[in-house]
């Protein structure tokens, strides 16, 4: 899995945090904030519904930020909604997200074999630089700036995922090929990108992403439950 490969790429949220979870919170919150009932509401198939759809958008985060407002009859701006969810979700991301289980010793332990490790995230900057720099429960285990030598962002890329467009601005500003790189992605968007880059894939589990298993299996060359498990693979 790992032979003749030079860059190993990551996936952020589900992948190597635990906060998908914590996004459908936030989401749930930024409903009833706006005088909604999200009880019942599936808050993820939504999310990750519209944010496919509206990919294209200049910014795709705006555009769902304001699908929801429309849908529970907000007066408020498109602006004004994202600064309201970016407000709701301040809090957890500081203190509450945390790296998976042994994610943190995994990345340390590739950084030492001598990979170049990276991070491609449709997350916005700003929640990036909250787990870069404030997060505790990140800072105290591995330094996101000294284990990866680029982290990419939702404001890297036009597209966002399942484009592979970030993925191929990776190989080439570093100037690899796809069968050089290795991409860990827990997500049916974040692996078909991975796919259409034409990158090896392999899938982290995350519970969030049970709905897409039997497709997510069928589009990755390996599937692990836990770092737990890649950490014996390359003992």
């Amino acid at each position: 899995m790992f032979k003749g490969k030079k860059i190993i790429i990551f996936d952020m949220d589900g992948t190597l945090i635990d906060s998908v979870g914590m996004w459908n919170e936030v989401d749930r919150r930024f409903i009833k904030s706006l005088g909604g009932n999200a009880d019942g509401v599936d808050v993820q198939l939504v999310r990750d519904t519209k944010l496919r759809e509206f990919k294209s958008h200049d910014d795709p985060y705006k555009a769902y930020c304001e699908h929801i407002g429309k849908k529970y009859n907000s007066s408020l701006s498109p602006e004004e909604l994202v600064k309201l969810r970016y407000d709701i979700a301040l809090d957890l991301t500081v203190n509450d997200v945390d790296f998976k289980p042994n994610a943190d010793i995994f990345i340390r332990k590739l950084k030492e074999l001598g990979f170049t490790l990276i991070i491609a995230s449709t997350t916005k900057r700003g929640n990036m630089d909250v787990y870069r720099t404030r997060n505790q429960n990140i800072l105290k285990k591995a330094v996101l700036d000294d284990i990866f030598t680029a982290i990419y962002t939702r404001e890297d890329a036009k597209e966002i995922k399942p484009c592979p467009e970030i993925y191929e601005r990776i190989l080439r500003e570093h100037n690899v090929a796809a069968n050089e790189c290795l991409v860990f992605e827990d997500s049916l968007i974040g692996v078909e990108a991975a796919n259409n880059a034409k990158i090896d894939v392999v899938a982290i589990y995350d519970k969030y992403s049970d709905n897409d298993r039997d497709e997510i299996n069928k589009r990755t060359i390996a599937q692990f439950n836990n770092y737990k498990e890649l950490l014996r693979l390359i003992k």
